[in-house]
């Protein structure tokens, strides 16, 4: 569920003494564990860390407009979510983290980013903090550009290629189908060889 708040605490507010509790407890643990540079805010409708473009000025690909967007805490109608592009980006962190997380014998519901859980003892946060605590501000950006935009390029180009070519070709066949040929006075649209060939018999 996206929040309307517009700041932490005013999200914080919002939530029933449960989700609080777990919200908070997470929180710490990511607060206690952030590199230098990231900064808190609400985004996307929970709780967010980014790179403020103070830093990072291109922001985020998918909107510029946003701060890029490396962890993040929301309650939803069935559950938290912690949200860990860091970890999206890198994928010996990620590995670590799923290891060190089954280590625990604790049951992981975790999506490309997105770990999902409904009691706060159900998550071992010290596994959480040490990746938060891996993912370093230098190293996420060097992660994102190398991984996530150089992907997105590629593909961008990928794409733009081939439009090139299945515009070309349709280009060509357009051309085929509506070249004119004068056949004495008279212009007449070329199908083929034959029906230019019946157009100027009737001529």
């Amino acid at each position: 569920m996206q929040s309307k708040a517009r700041t932490v605490a005013e999200y914080l507010r919002e939530l029933p003494p449960d989700r609080l509790a777990a919200v908070q407890a997470v929180r710490r643990v990511i607060l206690a564990n952030l590199d230098k540079g990231f900064v808190e805010q609400m985004s996307y409708g929970g709780i967010g860390y980014c790179v403020p473009h103070s830093i990072y000025p291109p922001g985020y690909h998918c909107d510029p407009k946003q701060a890029l967007p490396y962890a993040g805490i929301v309650s939803q109608k069935n559950h938290v979510g912690i949200y860990l592009f860091c970890l999206y980006n890198d994928p010996a962190d990620l590995a670590a983290f799923q290891r060190e997380w089954k280590a625990t014998g604790r049951k992981l519901d975790m999506g490309k980013s997105c770990v999902r859980f409904r009691r706060i003892e159900d998550v071992p946060l010290d596994v959480v903090g040490r990746a938060i605590r891996r993912a370093t501000l230098r190293k996420f950006l060097a992660h994102y550009e190398k991984n996530i935009l150089s992907m997105n390029k590629a593909a961008a180009e990928r794409s733009a290629a081939r439009k090139k070519a299945a515009g070309g070709k349709a280009g060509k066949k357009v051309n085929a189908k509506t070249a004119k040929k004068k056949v004495g006075n008279k212009s007449v649209t070329r199908t083929s060889k034959g029906a230019t060939r019946r157009a100027a018999t009737r001529r």
